[in-house]
């Protein structure tokens, strides 16, 4: 049974790393003692050494150690053994690549299908809508595909941003690329607030955390579902 945390981001205004979500952390991982962290997304260029060491030292905070991926030498070997993965954010566009390129997604399916706890945060979160479409990432790389491990019926924007009447920006608000996106393509897409995270649970989805989530369906209306709500009826 499924067993996954999708949530926007990994630090909230004011707050440490993964620090706004560690107590639902300490559940989601409280079957392991160690937890496999993929940092192949390596945000601002962050080599995967000094990210494992950043998400190490958060995880010592509720006793769990942590290994990256890029520390085995049969990665397909270490996910299938693993008992909690946590896949960071970044470069969405890299992170995939690197997936592809170890032939990490077929496995990556399997194992967290059959009940290995998941969590995944910003980059990490978008590899677990159908596609990466709809990320905010520029695509510094070109991967295989863009196809993702499609944990949930739907896309996924994390760090959503709503108009600011105050900016004197003139570009594209979010809710117009995503609109964007519905001209080409029809899978719905939930716009996940920074503080706002997904816990799926077999087939049940709960949106969790302080603030609404935006959804996006193909030809509706876009509308707001609250914390606590169930996004089963997205296909």
């Amino acid at each position: 049974m499924k067993n996954i945390i999708i949530a926007s981001t990994s630090t909230v205004h004011g707050s440490g790393f993964l620090e706004y979500i560690m107590d639902e952390l300490e559940v989601l991982f409280k079957q392991t003692e160690e937890i496999i962290f993929i940092p192949f997304a390596r945000p601002g260029g962050l080599s995967h050494d000094d990210y494992t060491d950043k998400t190490r030292l958060a995880f010592e905070k509720i006793n769990k150690k942590v290994k990256g991926i890029h520390e085995f030498n049969n990665p397909i070997e270490a996910i299938q053994n693993a008992k909690g993965i946590f896949v960071g954010g970044g470069n969405t566009f890299v992170l995939i690549n690197q997936l592809y390129k170890n032939n990490l997604i077929s496995i990556l399916q399997d194992t967290i299908h059959a009940g290995t706890p998941y969590l995944g945060t910003s980059a990490g979160s978008n590899i677990c809508g159908l596609t990466i479409n709809t990320t905010n990432d520029m695509p510094i790389i070109y991967p295989p595909s863009f196809k993702a491990l499609s944990f949930v019926p739907f896309n996924i924007n994390p760090h959503y941003l709503d108009p600011d009447p105050t900016s004197k920006h003139m570009g594209e608000t979010r809710e117009t690329r995503i609109l964007e996106f519905h001209k080409f393509n029809s899978q719905p897409v939930v716009g996940l607030r920074e503080g706002s995270y997904l816990h799926i649970l077999g087939e049940n989805i709960i949106l969790k955390g302080s603030f609404s989530a935006r959804i996006f369906e193909h030809n509706k209306p876009v509308y707001e579902l609250s914390s606590s709500s169930n996004l089963n009826q997205l296909k």
